[in-house]
Parts: C-alpha cells; sequence; structure tokens
C-alpha cells in the first residue's frame, strides 16, 4: 500500500511530480522514488511513497525499474503467488518476493490482458522506455483511488486530489454540480470530481498516453456484465457455497510481511471475518470502538462492545477498545483535509482513529467487513425498499392518515431520541414513489424540492442533472430481480463513492492499510449469483450470509440487530456542536458565498432543535462542507462567490 503520483509531458515536471510525492508522504513513509524518462518531445516522471508490507527489502522499493518497464504501483495482489507460479514456469526469473515484481512482469507477458487476472486492489502507472507510452489502471471495483488532469497533450496524475490541487498551484476550480451531488449524497459520486479539471479513473478501465498526444482508454472489467452472468447463474440453480468462497478471501487477503488486525463491531460481518482470520492466525489483534455513555443512552444505540468481547473471547481475540468522545471534532478540519472530497460520514473519523490506535501498536494492516451490506442487501433501505412495495397496496386513504399521524411525532425530546420514530419518518418519505426515486431517496439527504431550497436558484439545473444520474446508473441494467438492482445501484455507486473512498483516505491518513474481504473479485461473482429472495427473507436482511456465517458463529451473533458503524451526531449536534452550526449557517462561506441558502439551513436548525425532525446527520455534512470549501477557495485566488 502506497501513495502513486507522476507527471507525462507536464511543463516543469520533475518539480511538479516532487511537489505531488511529498504531498502524499502519510501513505508510505517507510520510503520515497523518483523516476525520469524522456517522453516524446517532454519527459515522465513518476514518484511513489511506500508503505511496506510485502518484501519489506530494497527489491520492493519503487518506483521499480526492470527491462525497459518501470512501474509506480498502489495496492495488493492477494493471488500474486499463483501468477509468479505461473511466471516463473513460463522462465521468468524474480529478484525479490515483491507483489510489485509480479505485476511488473505480468504486464510484460500479457499488457492489459494481465488486468482481469489480477486479484487484489490496485492503481498504477506503467511506462514502457521502448515506446514511450504510459499507461494508468485501477481495480475492478474501485478500492484503491486514482487521480488525474489532463492540460493539453500533458497529464498528472496521483493518489489523492489533494496532490493534484498541491501541483498546480490552487488553480483547480471547485465544481459546483460536484457539490450539489455531495449535498444529496453526503458524498461526491465516483463518476465526479470536486474539482473541474480533475478526474477519477473508473474502476475496471486503463488510459494509455501515447508520446504523439493519442489517449486511448479501455475497460477490463464490468459490474454490470458481472450481475448480468451471475443472474444467467442464479437462472440455472447454481448455490456458490458462500462459506467456503469468503474464508478463501479472508485467507488470501492476510497475506503480509507485517502484522495484520481486524476491525471487529461485533455485527455479523466484522465478526465473521475476525473469526475467519483467528482460524488461520490464532491470537490475531482486533479493534473496536465506543461511545460515551450519555451519547449511546440519548441515540439509543445498541451494545455493540458487549458483542465485540463475547467474539473476542469465543476466538482468542487480543481486543482493544476505543471511546469516541466529542473532543474529536477537533479532528474535523484535520479530516476534511484528507478526505480530500466533502464526505459527512462521522465513520471516516472512527476508521481515523481504529487506524492510529493500531498503528501506534505496530500494526500496519486491517481487515474491515465493508461491502457485504451493500452486496449482500444488508441495509435497513433494502428491507424497507422492499416493504414499500406492500405498503403501497395499502388503501391510499389509510397511508394518507398514517403519514399524517407520523409527522405529528417528535422524534427526540431533550433527554433521549426516538429512533423508531426517525426510522418511520423516513420509510413514509419514499415509501409511495417509483422505485428508483423510492431507492434513491431511501438514502439521500433530500428530495428533489428540499434540494433545490437549499442550493443558489441558478444551480436548479445541475440538481435535475444529478438526479438523472442516479436515474441512469440504477437503471443501466436487465436485472428482473429487485434486490440485486439495488444491490447492483450501491456496488456501483455507495460502495466506490463513500465506503471505500472514506476508508482509503481514513486509513491511509494514519499510514494504516485496510483490506476488504468482502469487496473481492470472486465474492462479487458469487454475491450476483444468489437472488435476492435469498438476500432478503422475511425481515431478515443478509440471509444467506448468515446462514452461511453459522458455520464458525454462534446465533447471538449472526442474528443480533443490525449495530452502526456510524456516531451519535443528534447528540453531538444538540449538545457540543450546536454553537459551530450556529456559527456556519448565519456567517459561513457557504451562505456568505451564496452556495447555500440561509433561511433553508436556519429553518433544518430549528426543525431539529425543537425534535420534530432529525437533521443532524444534514448538519454535520454541512459542517464537513464548510471546512473543505474554505479550504478549497482559501489563497487559491478564485473567488468565493458563486456566480451563475
Amino acid at each position: 500500500m502506497c501513495g502513486i503520483a507522476g507527471t507525462y509531458r507536464w511543463p516543469d515536471g520533475k518539480v511538479v511530480t516532487d511537489r505531488l510525492t511529498d504531498t502524499l508522504a502519510h501513505r508510505g513513509p517507510d520510503g520515497a522514488g523518483r523516476y525520469s524518462h524522456p517522453a516524446g518531445d517532454g519527459e515522465v516522471h513518476l514518484g511513489h511513497r511506500r508503505l511496506s508490507i510485502i518484501d519489506l527489502s530494497e527489491t520492493g522499493a519503487q518506483p521499480m525499474v526492470s527491462g525497459g518497464l518501470v512501474l509506480t504501483y498502489n495496492g495488493e495482489l492477494y493471488n500474486a503467488p499463483e501468477l509468479r507460479a505461473e511466471l516463473a514456469a513460463a522462465g521468468v526469473r524474480f529478484r525479490g518476493t515483491s507483489d510489485t515484481e509480479v505485476l511488473l512482469e505480468a504486464w510484460r507477458r500479457w499488457g492489459t490482458d494481465c488486468l482481469p487476472r489480477l486479484r487484489g486492489m490496485f492503481a498504477f502507472g506503467i511506462f514502457d522506455e521502448r515506446t514511450g507510452e504510459l499507461v494508468l489502471a485501477r481495480d475492478q471495483l474501485g478500492i484503491k483511488p486514482l487521480f488525474l488532469l489532463r492540460r493539453g497533450e500533458g497529464l498528472v496524475f496521483a493518489s489523492e486530489l489533494k496532490a493534484l490541487a498541491t501541483a498546480t498551484g490552487g488553480s483547480l476550480e471547485v465544481d459546483h454540480a460536484a457539490l450539489v451531488a455531495s449535498l444529496l449524497y453526503y458524498w461526491v459520486p465516483d463518476s465526479r470530481c470536486a474539482f473541474r479539471e480533475a478526474e477519477k479513473l473508473p474502476p475496471g478501465t486503463w488510459l494509455r498516453c501515447r508520446p504523439d498526444g493519442r489517449v486511448e482508454r479501455g475497460r477490463f472489467w464490468d459490474l454490470r456484465d458481472v450481475a448480468a452472468e451471475g443472474q444467467e447463474r442464479a437462472r440455472s440453480g447454481e448455490r456458490p457455497d458462500l462459506a467456503a468462497i469468503v474464508e478463501e478471501s479472508t485467507r488470501q487477503h492476510l497475506l503480509s510481511d507485517v502484522p495484520v488486525a481486524t476491525f471487529l463491531s461485533g455485527g455479523l460481518d466484522s465478526s465473521w471475518l475476525t473469526a475467519l482470520a483467528a482460524r488461520h492466525q490464532p491470537g490475531i489483534s482486533a479493534y473496536t470502538i465506543g461511545f460515551r455513555a450519555e451519547d449511546a443512552r440519548f441515540e439509543a444505540m445498541p451494545d455493540d462492545l458487549r458483542y465485540a468481547r463475547q467474539v473476542a473471547e469465543r476466538f482468542g481475540v487480543d481486543l482493544h477498545e476505543i471511546e469516541i468522545a466529542p473532543n474529536v471534532l477537533d479532528l474535523l478540519p484535520q479530516m476534511t483535509y484528507h478526505l480530500d472530497e466533502p464526505i459527512g460520514d462521522p465513520a471516516a473519523i472512527n476508521t481515523f482513529l481504529i487506524c492510529s490506535a493500531a498503528r501506534e501498536a505496530g500494526v500496519k494492516v486491517m481487515l474491515s467487513g465493508m461491502g457485504a451490506d451493500e452486496l449482500f442487501a444488508g441495509y435497513r433501505k433494502h428491507l424497507a425498499n422492499l416493504i414499500a412495495l406492500r405498503y403501497q397496496r395499502v388503501p391510499r386513504p389509510l397511508r394518507r392518515g398514517l403519514s399524517r399521524a407520523v409527522d405529528r411525532l417528535p422524534v427526540a425530546t431533550a433527554r433521549r431520541g426516538y429512533r423508531s420514530v426517525r426510522f418511520a419518518k423516513r420509510f413514509l418519505s419514499f415509501a409511495d414513489l417509483p422505485e428508483e426515486t423510492a431507492f434513491r431517496r431511501s438514502y439521500t439527504m433530500y428530495d428533489q424540492d428540499e434540494l433545490l431550497a437549499l442550493v443558489d436558484p441558478d444551480l436548479a439545473g445541475t440538481v435535475e442533472d444529478v438526479l438523472t444520474e442516479h436515474a441512469d446508473i440504477y437503471q443501466d441494467n436487465d436485472l428482473d430481480d429487485f434486490v440485486n438492482r439495488m444491490c447492483l445501484g450501491d456496488a456501483r455507486m455507495f460502495l466506490p463513492g463513500l465506503n471505500l473512498t472514506y476508508t482509503d483516505r481514513s486509513s491511509m491518513a494514519a499510514s494504516t492499510e485496510v483490506r476488504v474481504p468482502y469487496v473481492d473479485v470472486e465474492v462479487v461473482r458469487a454475491a450476483f449469483a444468489v437472488p435476492g429472495d435469498r438476500k432478503i427473507v422475511g425481515r431478515q436482511g443478509k440471509a444467506v450470509l448468515k446462514e452461511a456465517a453459522t458455520s464458525i458463529l454462534p446465533r447471538e451473533i449472526v442474528y443480533r440487530p443490525k449495530g452502526l458503524f456510524s456516531a451519535p451526531l443528534r447528540a453531538w449536534m444538540s449538545r457540543d456542536l450546536a454553537p459551530l452550526v450556529r456559527e456556519v449557517v448565519n456567517d459561513g462561506v457557504l451562505v456568505n458565498s451564496g452556495l447555500l441558502r440561509r433561511d433553508a439551513l436556519s429553518r433544518m436548525v430549528a426543525e431539529d432543535a425543537a425534535g420534530q425532525r432529525d437533521f443532524s446527520k444534514h448538519l454535520w455534512h454541512v459542517l464537513t462542507l464548510e471546512y473543505w470549501y474554505r479550504d478549497a477557495t482559501s489563497g487559491s485566488g478564485q473567488s468565493t462567490r458563486l456566480t451563475a
């Protein structure tokens, strides 16, 4: 795991690449490398920051140069031993034991045809000294990031957007369409970028730059095709052995020359991974979080620690507990810097603190249960959208009466919050809507009218574009299974746009690598070969995964109520954060620039304070967006006043 950067036929490329690489120092504190070579009428410069995980010797250093090929690479290949054996049998002689060298030799032998054979997470740039071509590639599911920017015939790329902003001297302009998308989702979709000129290389694709200025793009893996193939496998009666597939993926993700630990929330996904990891590495460490008792009571949060302790004791795991208290809010400016784009999920802070504690204990690699909910329909929204189909058969007068009654109920008093009322209000906000609109509304922050009332009127067309993009992506498939359509939408948008993004940035800010065994090409293939009526059974989400996990976990863990890897936002907003919220609403950069409307924000604050509606998540994201926007527009020479 590392930070990569480079320039291709870019003015002052060496100086720019040095700046890029230095900005990424937190991603790779164990070493740094540079490479330069002519490319057409210009030059190529590659940079690398190393976090040593496999082959800690100098034979794993980067950029790696061998036989006319040069590689700067970020990631891990879990099938590197198998690829190494195949290449060695074909006569390749290896100098070291790194997966970097395996990737370089696989490219030499197969070129872009090697990409679909790679099982892991990766983003890399590879330069051919003989042809002068530079190729960039990103893994199948978007686990690892790769940002790029093109001007004329030049290109600059890096693992993080902040590096590109640094390299261009702060000349990048904020893309207000991306900010509107961020307000809707509380994250920026992978298809958009917070700065106008920059872009993210899409998952499962490559880009080739030629010295004559031509640029070629290609796709080597498509999640839509995998989902369609899975549907055909399900129709043929195939039933993948999920227990065996998840265990094999977990075992492969333990490949490391340094200590590995796990996240352990006490929920199904992390508990199963931890139990499987402990089977292969007895005595493995695990890290979990808890909250102040008064905050947890106010939020009516389940006691996750009890279950985490139970799993740790049962499987001989060394458990470390970290308490999350509001003093972590001091981290907000630091986290908005590291997250690159405005992301309003407080789980990013949880991840950073866990990874920081693990790193202090000498752990460089963590396993996370991320991805299981998206692939196996484990979120409440999946079940809620399924229930909504039945709810729509209830006579309309009864639905209207129920909606009016629930609307009058408070979501909180001064002393406690009512989760069931929050869930009911949320459900009724989308239960009558058509499928795609309902699914979007079930997990986004605002409906169309609310978003239009919040942003500058000149952005009305942008709001429409953002909503249309969601519909286009959600409907871009031929699946006839509602549950799997939701899972595919999540795997294409929610997973790379939010969860994998904050996990990468938060963990790398602590110089720690997080691996995600559920977000594995073989697990994904198996997931879409499972019909939706086996993912949600009755009121049980992830039913097929739970059934598989009972082979090792006690039923009390497998079938416990779902917890949340989040934070007690209502408690924080009503107490510790209230002054900051007032400051941002009354005199923040967002409202003073005209991007957000003060009257709409003030109404949200008033309704939230009165306990009538729960806007804690919305207001938290406004805070993160405020901090991000201040940084993005300060000292850059661009005006913070919104213009049409």
